[in-house]
């Protein structure tokens, strides 16, 4: 048994030297990587930006309103279409009233019958008040006309509050417009069943528009009504100067985002139209300054890099660095507010250390890169 281990040892393991010198050709030497280098577009931190609020916010008109009825009814016509301008109190819908017609009707047989009723208790009451002043009358009888024609007039009184009311509804069978402006919304088509509250047409003041933008609750105090506000129009590229008109104290129903209202200037306006999107910047004072490392840096002096050069795993945000073997290193970093097209760098990155803005290749932990 020994002397075969030994013959077999000794026919298979120099077989496996040979076949080891034979098929691993030249080892790559230390340090040597067989990757081709990716080119790259170095950059540095933008060490400036402007103190202020950044937000985004959409145009609207100043005076909105839905138009809608009180009463339950079948649309017998809509006079109007989307984009047609109106002056106030113009006929924009109709609603069938066959059934209130007839509860006028009722009440005007009321106010008849009970305005009859109280002429002839006035009559009564005249009669009776003559009589008790030739003492032909006893001061009960007089009473008793006495109430009789103040029953009859309550009555009369009821009957015609009744009409008025039937009045007051019917007049919500013609919709008209509560100011002028332009049809944005058609809501319900004729022959359609309309309800009360329901809304069938969407009127905006087409004149006068404004943008409302949301701003979070660690900007919100730095903004007071009268501050210039500057917008820029998101599909046109268009800029203007506004005035915040109205500031919002509760987030309740906005999710945490405070509103605020924004005056437009007039020449701003033409060519806007409701629901385009904008970018607000609200210049302020007495922004707190904020930690990058070890220093302390104010807004002006804020570390800013491209939001495409940001690297995003999981919940981890990076930027790729260049080593001093010039390969590709991530470096984790913590983010704060976007300004624009840009990212404060809170941590992770020093003010004047290079990155990587882009790259003609995949990046990777120690890929070796070559600056354009």
């Amino acid at each position: 048994m020994k002397y075969t281990e030994a013959l077999f040892s000794s026919v298979i393991f120099p077989g496996l030297f040979l076949l080891a010198g034979c098929s691993g050709g030249r080892q790559p030497e230390a340090g040597e990587n067989k990757d081709k280098p990716v080119a790259v577009t170095i950059g540095t931190p933008s060490g400036k930006t402007t103190d202020g609020v950044r937000a985004s916010g959409q145009v609207e008109a100043v005076q909105t309103a839905a138009v809608s009825t009180r009463v339950m009814g079948t649309i017998t016509r809509i006079y109007v279409k989307v984009g047609d301008k109106v002056n106030k109190g113009q006929l924009l819908v109709s609603i069938s009233g066959e059934d209130l017609a007839a509860k006028r009707a009722q009440a005007d047989a009321q106010i008849a019958g009970a305005r009859a009723d109280a002429e002839n208790a006035r009559k009564d009451l005249d009669r009776f008040t003559t009589l008790f002043s030739r003492q032909s009358a006893t001061a009960s009888e007089l009473d008793n006309a006495t109430l009789r024609y103040t029953a009859a007039k309550s009555r009369l009184d009821a009957a015609v509050q009744m009409r008025n009311e039937v009045d007051a509804s019917m007049a919500y069978t013609r919709l008209t417009a509560p100011f002028a402006g332009m049809i944005t919304q058609k809501l319900a088509d004729e022959g359609s069943l309309a309800s009360p509250g329901m809304p069938l047409l969407i009127l905006e003041q087409s004149k006068v528009l404004q943008v409302s933008a949301s701003v979070a609750e660690s900007d919100i105090s730095r903004i007071r009504t009268g501050d210039k506000a500057e917008v820029e129009i998101k599909s046109t590229g268009g800029k203007a100067t506004g005035l915040i008109t109205q500031v919002s104290t509760s987030s309740a129903a906005t999710g945490g985002q405070f509103l605020v209202k924004i005056s437009l200037p007039a020449e701003a306006q033409k060519g806007l139209y409701a629901g385009m999107y904008v970018n607000i910047f609200i210049p302020v004072t007495g922004m707190a300054p904020v930690m990058t490392g070890a220093n302390r840096r104010t807004g002006d002096d804020a570390i800013l890099v491209p939001l495409s050069a940001l690297v995003q795993n999981d919940q981890l945000t990076g930027v790729y660095t260049v080593s001093s073997a010039h390969t590709a290193l991530l470096r984790w970093v913590r983010t704060g507010k976007t300004v624009g097209d840009k990212i404060e760098i809170l941590s992770g990155l020093g003010p004047d250390e290079p990155f990587i803005v882009s790259a003609a290749g995949k990046l990777y932990n120690g890929a070796p890169v070559l600056e354009k």
